[in-house]
């Protein structure tokens, strides 16, 4: 029953809430306008999603002093949050493992077709994939564009053949 709970209230959970309980479980007593600051939300905001949280019984406050405050995660809300974050690390998993499969076989065609060596065009995450399956397999990565350009095409690979 209380998973069942659980992973209903995980579909209600938004970004700004996530990240709000982030900043909360690394400082209880971190302030409404430093978290302001640090998401990027105006204060107004940080305050109507802290209510919110403390009513879906995920954050308690308690007060420190007559002016300062201290926010604790709730168990529900330090489970909300670890759901969450899990939740987030197998995606991230699932979309590495396919890019990964993707630029093996990219680099599987390429030794087929007797390329040694490439150009990637593009610095990113994905890149950095390509990249790491070129060089466990004996292609060398360019510095400058020769005759074989890689790119990324959102999670895609794409081979381009440039001439001189």
């Amino acid at each position: 029953m209380r998973i069942q709970k659980l992973n209903a209230h995980m579909e209600d959970v938004k970004q700004h809430e996530y990240a709000l309980l982030n900043e909360i479980a690394q400082d209880s007593q971190v302030t409404q306008a430093s978290l302001s600051a640090r998401l990027g939300i105006a204060v107004g905001s940080v305050n109507w999603y802290i209510k919110r949280l403390i009513n879906r019984g995920w954050v308690k406050v308690s007060h420190l002093d007559r002016t300062r405050l201290q926010y604790d995660l709730t168990p529900e809300g330090m489970r909300v949050f670890s759901k969450r974050a899990l939740l987030y690390m197998r995606d991230s998993l699932k979309v590495y493992v396919s890019l990964r499969e993707k630029a093996k076989l990219l680099v599987s065609e390429l030794k087929q077709r007797g390329i040694t060596e490439v150009y990637l065009q593009g610095n990113d995450e994905v890149m950095d994939i390509l990249r790491l399956t070129c060089i466990e397999n004996g292609i060398v990565v360019l510095d400058t564009p020769k005759y074989i350009i890689l790119k990324s095409t959102g999670q895609d690979y794409e081979l381009i053949q440039h001439k001189d």
